[in-house]
């Protein structure tokens, strides 16, 4: 190929010797990512990564540098272009994907191997799946940081193509022998990302197409280094959605798309890429056309044909067959519609040419096979085969009779080679053409799967799906063990009582089933006393109670009682408890007492504790209500390891912060910076331990929005102490740890996935290992905060005092705020008396005695972790504008000079921003020299824009410029 010359003098890359079935040899571990060996290394705090020496070297020197090793290593983007070698690798991934459960049904399921091996390809989320059916093996192809949007495959089954949607869209080019990636091409599509691909017969030649209202059409030669489209051209918007395109198998420089309404083919060379949008409407044949499926090439090369939903074919002619030449005329050749055949009544959902056959798959799971005059040769129906979406190959027939005519041979090699069929509900199989044979390969959630949960003391889970499809997995082997369908409602939450007996499973329509955990039958009747869709639901200690959470923002109370002679579950009572979504119901134990503890988190900031022993029948007693946060919004609830004498709740907000609260007086004792891998954490599990020698090592799994990731305890704020890798793109759902805590599961809601990611707790301890001084090298600048730290002892001794300094290495606890303020950082009023009592009792508990001072590290660590996790932003300010301004008769928003001196004087420590603006106006009032800054000086009108630059006197950032071109 074009990209030969290319080659290294290394002989250990698996490109060049890779073969079909290498990808399932040797050690698991080892080949999840390819060894390389390569001229050029790139070195991240110590780990090598190697990279593949075709065309990556250049992309990677240009864009490693302008991100960060905690980015890179987590999450926020993963290099599809380098490779870590076998002893980076464990340093580098703290987990990594196991197995995945489910796939993107609305995306082809493709057939890698011949004859009975059935080897399929397929979409979960951001992965493109390679998965040995009767092996019981996957592997993985990780490289996009958004869903994939399309993906295709090559004649030869050597090469796959996957493109995604989103920022920064990426097109990867894979070996499916050895799972290496060949290709990336970056930032094909700006703006939108891929909403269809194809690559040429020939592998040489990729074609993709924009997603968004204006469409943009890209040939690429992928096996050259060009960073740029070889031709591109522009589509109008009333083509619709160009969602399919295909080359011509005998003539590359040839290939069609479709949308629902417009068939365009198109024709590039010399001359660019040209295309011609041939009319079809009802008039044309006074008959009706129906939607446009998907689009084919006959085999004769002179024609083409589009399925519709009405159950036609569309057959387009061409003047005269395109020679295979890059030479084009300067006119695409005309292509105009010359017949619509009426094949069926339903829709044709899938169309495809195979060797001398056409066919066809529709809505009723039909599968028909035609010759070049479209007469039909074969069909193949199953009564339990739905909407097809996707038609796939073989690609070893078996052996024709011999003798035989070449037009037999080539009906029979076209008629008996088996297939995969992939439907609309989720649903995967093979068949065998020889005895028309339906065999189910897969079948998983219809709908968003919402809820896991991992069984305590086996290695089962339970996924379950607004479908209301209930699946129980052994994820050691992995396999399917057992289902259930719930016709009712959807499911939306599940637990496993601590016994391993009971599963509970919370429904869309406020239901709540308890279930047995092997059998998944009921135990007893349905109960409905929650008026929405149940939310939480969680079992106590001692499996007697039972509570869930709705989104009508009730918490409910079912306990375990002695019936007849037998356990039952009945209904306790209800209360609502919170007037704002609750964010997570936790069990616990009592502290003097084996009983069980219930508290309540909403979104209302109320911690709400539930006394279940004075509880009765319809009677739920709340014992304490505390409000823990004041602008922050709790997001997440978990009883916090015993490390020391004094017992926690660990929360985290919506700013980035991780709590610690007395268990008994509720009181805040720590305030932590938590992870801040682009959103706030949504759930959090304490990893159960795996050992019973080292009760003190302990570990956190969480999911932000789109990422899972892994937190060492106890938690300090040392940002390399966490590592978080994108999950699921478009949002995680659920989050279970196993029972060992071995595996991670994440359910990614939409995607309709389960992904199994196995922890590896070395490399997580080195990254945390690899900086030495990580709090003081978050701060900037440091020797900015020691001056005024050493300022503040000479003002406690007195200014204008003449006796000998006492040179300390400590402050008084009641400077605190004051140094706070110098450093840029304006806490409220409770934020001072939060940081002032993490100091005053850190020993209290141990010593008996109260903290009066603080020393510089202390104080640096103090800082860190209260201070705002992302700083001041413009975005911030923006909105607190459209929230406390009018618009002006520019349509600007603006607040009024008397309003904003009123503001100041009511939102008084309210509004970070309004406080610092105070802070601002007094500096300008109290210091020396200054300019008095009266209230006729300001402007009448202020903006954001003139509040930021003006009054703060801080930059504003400028926006952004992509750079678009790979090469320097």
């Amino acid at each position: 190929r074009s990209w030969e010359g290319n080659q290294h003098d290394g002989s250990a890359s698996l490109l060049w010797v890779a073969q079909p079935g290498l990808l399932f040899q040797g050690d698991k571990q080892s080949s999840c990512h390819p060894l390389v060996s390569t001229s050029g290394q790139e070195s991240i705090h110590g780990a090598t990564l190697c990279y593949l020496p075709l065309w990556w070297p250049a992309q990677l020197s240009r864009l490693a540098p302008s991100r960060s090793s905690q980015e890179l290593l987590g999450g926020f983007f993963f290099f599809p272009c380098f490779v870590p070698t076998a002893k980076s690798q464990e340093l580098l991934f703290p987990q990594s994907l196991s197995w995945a459960l489910g796939y993107n049904s609305s995306l082809a399921v493709h057939s890698l191997a011949g004859g009975e091996d059935w080897v399929l390809l397929y979409v979960c989320s951001h992965t493109a799946v390679i998965h040995d059916v009767p092996g019981g093996r996957q592997y993985h192809l990780q490289g996009h940081a958004n869903a994939i949007s399309c993906l295709c495959v090559s004649e030869d089954r050597r090469w796959v193509a996957t493109a995604d949607r989103g920022p920064d869209p990426l097109v990867i080019v894979w070996d499916a022998f050895s799972g290496i990636p060949v290709r990336t091409i970056f930032d094909s599509h700006p703006g939108g990302g891929v909403a269809a691909i194809a690559i040429s017969r020939d592998a040489r030649y990729l074609v993709t197409i924009s997603s968004g209202r204006v469409q943009k059409v890209c040939l690429w030669r992928w096996t050259s280094h060009t960073e740029s489209p070889v031709c591109s051209a522009e589509l109008r918007p009333e083509f619709g959605l160009q969602a399919f395109v295909i080359f011509n198998p005998q003539n590359p420089y040839e290939f069609v798309s479709n949308s629902k309404t417009q068939v365009i083919f198109y024709l590039w060379g010399g001359a660019g890429l040209q295309y011609s949008t041939p009319p079809l409407t009802k008039q044309t044949f006074n008959s009706v056309v129906g939607h446009f499926s998907q689009s084919a090439f006959h085999f004769n090369n002179a024609q083409a044909l589009t399925g519709t939903s009405a159950g036609k074919l569309v057959v387009w002619d061409t003047a005269c067959a395109r020679s295979l030449s890059e030479e084009v005329q300067a006119q695409p050749h005309s292509t105009k519609a010359t017949k619509v055949v009426p094949m069926q009544r339903s829709s044709i959902t899938v169309l495809t040419v195979l060797a001398s056959c056409i066919v066809t798959g529709d809505v009723k799971g039909r599968v028909k096979f035609y010759n070049g005059q479209l007469q039909l040769l074969a069909c193949y129906s199953h009564s339990g085969v739905g909407h097809i979406c996707s038609i796939s190959f073989s690609k070893s027939p078996p052996e024709p009779p011999d003798p035989a005519s070449l037009i037999h041979q080539i009906l029979f090699l076209s008629l008996n080679r088996n297939f995969i069929l992939s439907t609309s509900d989720a649903t995967v199989l093979h068949v065998a053409t020889d005895g028309t044979n339906f065999e189910k390969v897969m079948e998983e959630a219809k709908k968003a799967t919402t809820a896991i949960a991992c069984h305590p003391r086996q290695a089962l889970l339970a996924v379950g799906s607004r479908c209301g499809l209930l699946k129980v997995w052994d994820y050691q082997q992995p396999k399917h063990l057992v289902s259930r369908i719930f016709t009712e409602a959807g499911i939306q939450c599940l637990s496993y009582d601590p016994e391993g007996c009971f599963l509970a499973a919370g429904f869309t329509d406020g239901s709540v089933y308890i279930l047995d955990a092997i059998s998944l039958q009921s135990c007893c009747e349905a109960f409905r006393f929650s008026r929405g869709a149940v939310t939480h639901v969680s079992f106590s200690h001692d499996s007697e109670y039972l509570t869930t959470a709705d989104e009508k923002y009730a918490v409910t109370v079912y306990r375990r009682v002695l019936q007849n002679g037998q356990r039952c579950w009945e209904h306790l009572a209800g209360l609502h408890s919170h007037y704002k979504p609750i964010r997570s119901i936790l069990f616990g134990v009592q502290l003097d007492s084996n009983e069980p503890r219930l508290l309540s988190l909403g979104e209302d900031r109320q911690l709400v504790e539930y006394d279940l022993s004075s509880s009765s029948k319809d009677r739920l007693v709340i014992s304490h209500r505390d409000r823990v946060e004041q602008v922050a919004v709790p997001l997440c609830l978990a009883w916090y390891p015993q490390f020391g004498t004094e017992s926690f709740i660990l929360t985290a907000n919506s700013c980035y912060k991780m709590k610690l609260y007395n268990t008994t007086t509720k009181m805040c004792r720590k305030t932590l910076l938590g992870p801040t891998y682009g959103s706030p954490l949504e759930k959090i599990q304490i990893l159960p331990t795996r050992s019973t020698t080292e009760p003190q090592k302990c570990y956190l799994a969480y999911i932000t929005q789109d990422k899972v990731g892994l937190q060492i305890l106890p938690v300090d704020g040392n940002p390399h102490k966490s590592s978080a890798f994108i999950c699921h793109p478009d949002g995680v759902s659920d989050l279970a740890c196993s029972y060992n805590g071995r595996y991670v599961f994440t359910a990614g809601g939409n995607d309709r996935t389960v992904l199994k990611w196995e922890v590896n707790l070395k490399s997580l301890i080195s990254l945390a290992c690899w900086s030495l001084n990580p709090t003081v090298s978050r701060l900037n600048p440091s020797q900015e905060l020691e001056d005024y730290f050493y300022y503040v002892q000479l003002r406690s001794q007195g200014i204008d005092t003449l006796e000998t300094r006492q040179v300390s290495t400590h402050i008084p606890l009641e400077e605190i705020p004051s140094v706070m303020r110098a450093m840029g950082f304006y806490p409220s009023e409770e934020e001072i008396e939060e940081m002032i009592n993490e100091v005053k009792f850190s020993e209290y508990v141990d010593t008996g005695e109260q903290v009066t001072k603080i020393n510089l590290g202390d104080f640096i660590k103090l800082y860190i972790n209260h201070r705002p996790a992302l700083g001041l932003s413009m975005k911030t300010i923006r909105r607190a504008f459209q929230v406390l301004g009018y618009d002006n008769e520019n349509g600007d928003k603006v607040i009024d000079r008397g309003d904003l001196l009123l503001l100041l004087q009511l939102l008084l420590f309210w509004n970070a921003i309004f406080t610092l603006l105070l802070c601002v106006l007094c500096c300008c009032y109290c210091s020396p020299g200054a300019a008095a800054l009266t209230g006729e000086e300001i402007p009448e009108e202020i903006t954001a824009e003139r509040f930021t630059a003006d009054i703060l006197g801080l930059p504003i950032a400028e926006p952004e410029k992509r750079t678009v071109k790979i090469n320097e």
